[in-house]
């Protein structure tokens, strides 16, 4: 049986002493976290590495955390954010789910109100994006609720574990996504990966989305190139 592997959350916090705090907390609670104090660091994380939810302080130099999340609903990274902030106005709570955020939390919070939240999203499989279909790559869209591939207009249901690794890398798109990780997203607590299935599931989907959509990187994953 393999070991769990760890979600990893990152925060973006200014106030040194509420990061360390939430850093503390979220690890005791077996959670990788990746924390930083400003947009402009933020940015060049989140550039460089996946993550599987954003904690995201409103007010911070560089790049506040709106200008932030926006750039990367605009890449098209659907990775679930919660917003930390002192704001308290409603067109301040407007801007921020329009902005792309999927939850909101007010300071003060309890460290334990944060958790719940975070293990809510966590929980959830969605997609940011204002259609039931899902562009995948030329002439093909993805339909999340039916599990269907739609190539050229013709449809393919796809197998469970073949839905959750395409939905797993619509979520990273361009991003390196180790076999481990995929293992993680693939396989529940209590099932042995299987490095001949991903294999088969891998190859299954290029066959409909176009070989050229997922790149192998060499020991180490793979990639999803999203349509421009």
């Amino acid at each position: 049986m393999r070991g769990t592997v760890s979600k990893r959350l990152f925060l973006l916090e200014d106030d040194a002493n509420l990061n360390e705090t939430i850093c503390d907390y979220l690890e005791g609670q077996g959670y990788e976290v990746v924390a930083v104090h400003d947009g402009l660091e933020a940015q060049e994380k989140l550039y460089e590495q996946s993550f599987d939810l954003l904690l995201l302080d409103v007010n911070t130099p560089g790049v506040n955390g709106f200008e932030l999340l926006e750039g990367l609903r605009e890449r098209g990274v659907g990775t679930p954010a919660v917003y930390i902030t002192a704001r308290e106005s409603v067109e301040d709570l407007e801007k921020g789910f329009s902005s792309g955020c999927d939850d909101y939390i007010r300071k003060p919070f309890a460290l334990r109100e944060l958790l719940v939240r975070i293990e809510t999203l966590l929980k959830r499989e969605f997609f940011h994006r204002d259609r039931d279909r899902v562009p995948v790559g030329e002439g093909v869209e993805y339909e999340p609720d039916g599990r269907t591939l739609f190539v050229g207009g013709v449809s393919h249901t796809l197998g469970a574990k073949e839905a959750k690794l395409l939905e797993f890398f619509l979520r990273h798109p361009g991003e390196m996504l180790s076999h481990e990780r995929i293992f993680d997203a693939l396989w529940d607590y209590g099932e042995e990966p299987s490095d001949s299935s991903l294999r088969t599931y891998i190859k299954n989907l290029r066959k409909m989305i176009g070989k050229d959509r997922i790149v192998s990187l060499k020991k180490q994953g793979y990639r999803y190139i999203a349509p421009e």
